[in-house]
This record gives C-alpha cells, structure tokens and sequence, in this order.
C-alpha cells in the first residue's frame, strides 16, 4: 500500500469560503494519522471521503486555534458515531488540560481513552514506533512551543526470489521469514547460499515531513536530510521577511533554501497568508530556489514514494 497525504486545509488563521486551516490527513502502511486539526475538519475528511474512523493517532504542532480548534469538535463526533477504541492525541504540553476542561463544561461524556502524550522537549525526539513506522518530533521557532513531525517508514522486508529458491528443495516455507529479513542460508553440505542471491532488493521506504509554523530555522535539517516530500509553512513573501520573523513564520523563499539544504524530494507549501490572492508568487518564489515546489490541493491525495 503507498503512502498518500490529502491536505484538508492550509490556510493561515481565519477559514474562508475556498480555504481551511491547516489540517493533513497521512496514510502510511495501513495506519491512519490526522497532523493538526484546524476549524472544520471533520468536514474537510468526510468531503477527502477519509476513512476517519480509523485514525488513531492525531498529532497537533502547537495551542494557536487555527491548528486544533477542530479537535473538540472531532473527538465529539467520534463518541456520536459509537467509537470505542481508544485515541492517542500528540501535543504540547496544556492540551489535556485544555480538551478535559471543554468536556467538563460541557458535560461530553465519551465511550472510548483518550491517551495524552504532552510534549515540551526542546529536541528531537520519537514519540511513536511500532515494526512498521516511527515518528519524530521536529523542533520549531514559533511565538509559543512548536512541533513539526517526520513520519517515516521503517526499512522494508526483501522480496523472495521464487525462481532462485525453487531450485533448492531444502528452502522449506518456514524459511522464508529469514530469507526476507536478509539472511542467508546453509544448505546440508555446509554450503552458504548468500541471500542477495535467493531474494530482491526491498521496496523502498519513504518519508514525509511536516514543518508547521516556525521562523527560518536551519536546525530542522538534518532532522529532515533526505525526505520525500516536505511540507513547509510559507506565510509571506520575501519582501515581508521582517514581518515573517516578528510573527514567527518563514516566506516562501526561506521554505525553499530549507528544502534545497535538506535535499528533499519535493517541497509543498503552504500556510498562506490572507493578503495573498494569487498564490502562484509563492511557487514563483521557491522555485527561484528549489526547483520541485508546489502548491498544495486541498482534499487532492498525494501519492508519496
């Protein structure tokens, strides 16, 4: 199964009519990730036709609303819809607090955990793994604590060489589990067969990092060295870099030599300002400097890898 990314949303604070805040939607090896959770996104999932129901991770970059005023909203229809499974919420620290006391107040009584992982290291750090996935925290520069997030595969299992394998009957099924981790295997004789003999390169694994609102910062690179798609806030334009660093964000420009620095495959921008009808200046401004960057589509899936 690929990997696939639908951006819900990617505006920068106030929805509009044609615009949502940020909000992402990750498909990765059959697991089901929601990276922030602005204003309307259990809209923006049902129109994406997202499996929602199977999300049980949610990770959110910081405490500005327009990146988790959707989560009440989200976890309370999840106890509408009869979810009992529990849900794993990535945040910083304050955001139990402040999610219980909305359904104290509010009396929202839920059928299913919440398990809260609060967040306040100011370095990388893996805050999720199982055999399949990891994902890191990407320290930001914001006005408040902030966390950009890499998912990525872990190395994946050689394909089996049936033709190979066929022409040694002592291959026996059970085998194949250690063929496929990179084995080798030693026939009666004593005769070693090597693996990259009986098995095919494995299918690559593949990464995708989010950087969520954060001034220019050249620690994030090799956190992200590498990735195949990088997810980069660009709320203004070069010009207005003064602005940019005074309210905690980067231009295009700025998201641009990021990419560039960290070789990655393809760079999406994204949290635009309101100012900005156009937004073709900002492709025209990174690609000055990087060559593959892009305009995010709202609900359009992006096959990563």
């Amino acid at each position: 199964m690929s990997t696939c990314l639908t951006i819900l949303g990617f505006n920068s604070a106030i929805p509009t009519v044609n615009s949502s805040p940020t909000a992402q939607f990750l498909e990765m090896e059959e697991r089901h990730f929601l990276i922030d959770c602005g204003e309307g996104t259990q809209v923006q999932l049902r129109k994406a036709k997202a499996r929602f129901s199977k999300i049980n991770h949610i990770f959110i970059s910081h405490l500005h609303g327009d990146h988790f005023f959707g989560l009440p909203g989200l976890i309370s229809s999840f106890r509408l819809l009869g979810r009992e499974t529990p849900i794993h919420i990535y945040g910083p620290k304050g955001i139990k607090e402040m999610l219980e006391t909305i359904f104290r107040i509010t009396q929202t009584h839920r059928g299913f955990e919440i398990i809260y992982h609060e967040l306040q290291s100011r370095s990388s750090e893996k805050i999720y793994e199982d055999n399949r996935v990891e994902v890191i925290t990407i320290p930001l520069d914001h006005r408040i604590y902030c966390n950009g997030y890499l998912f990525r595969e872990k190395p994946k299992e050689r394909h089996l060489n049936m033709a190979e394998i066929s022409k040694y009957p002592e291959i026996e099924i059970c085998d194949y589990h250690n063929l496929k981790l990179g084995k080798d295997f030693t026939l009666r004789d004593g005769y070693v067969l090597k693996n990259e003999k009986l098995t095919l390169e494995p299918s690559k694994s593949v990464s995708y990092a989010f950087c969520s609102d954060t001034r220019y910062l050249e620690s994030v690179v090799p956190i992200i060295e590498g990735v195949d798609v990088l997810y980069h806030e660009s709320t203004f334009l070069h010009d207005l870099k003064e602005m940019a660093d005074y309210t905690g964000h980067s231009t295009a420009l700025e998201a641009a030599r990021i990419a560039r620095k960290a070789n990655v495959g393809k760079l999406i921008l994204g949290h635009f300002s309101n100012r900005y009808g156009d937004l073709s200046v900002f492709t025209d401004e990174a690609k000055s400097v990087f060559s593959e960057s892009y305009l995010p589509k709202a609900l359009e899936p992006i096959k990563i890898g």
